[in-house]
């Protein structure tokens, strides 16, 4: 059984757990900061990134996450989750969390009345991926070492970077579980990478 926690501080979380659904895999809202040795991968919801750091450091969380993610196991970021996991912000002196080699713009595509649909071209998943861009941000430059998943307009919407995962719009608003399952599909190579290590 694969264990996957959502880090419940802000956000959809009930929306994630649900596209997580599947018989192999267990969903934890993760709430303390001890939950998150008993899990394989993290999902880091949307919101709004200023409060999310907010609350990561109000909680004792910031360290903890940075050693998740250097053990290697699996993050995926939404949204604001994206902004999180991101080395540097646009206008700001430094990133949060700083997991991936690439640089963001928050708020990207204008403010909440500028939210649309459409769907992407997204590899590794499908070329009719539903996407909800929500006051969602944009990456706009990578290192060479981060894969580019999907452009929207041209513009960098999706990318991965080993272990993490990081979009712009929010997947799990759709009925589409796609995208998470995709995600799963990270865990689950990590975990048996590690089994045969």
């Amino acid at each position: 059984m694969i264990k996957i926690g959502v880090l419940a501080l802000q956000g959809a979380v009930r929306e994630h757990v649900k596209c997580l659904a599947a018989p192999d895999v267990e969903t934890v809202i993760i709430k303390k900061v001890e939950q998150l040795e008993n899990i394989d991968g993290l999902v880091f919801p949307g919101g709004e990134s200023t409060t999310m750091r907010r609350l990561i450091d109000e909680y004792g969380f910031f360290e903890a996450l940075k050693e998740f993610g250097a053990k290697g196991k699996p993050i995926f970021g939404t949204c604001a989750g994206l902004i999180l996991m991101s080395k540097h912000i646009v206008g700001q002196p430094e990133g949060h969390l700083g997991f991936m080699d690439m640089t963001v713009q928050r708020n990207a595509f204008g403010r909440q009345r500028e939210s649309f649909e459409t769907d992407l071209i997204v590899t590794g998943i499908g070329d009719d991926v539903r996407a909800v861009f929500i006051r969602a941000p944009l990456i706009v430059d990578v290192d060479e070492n981060v894969e580019i998943l999907s452009k929207f307009n041209e513009e960098i919407v999706v990318a991965r970077q080993g272990h993490y995962l990081a979009c712009s719009f929010h997947p799990e608003l759709t009925d589409d579980h796609r995208f998470h399952q995709y995600f799963v599909d990270i865990v689950r190579e990590s975990i048996n990478t590690k089994v045969q290590a």
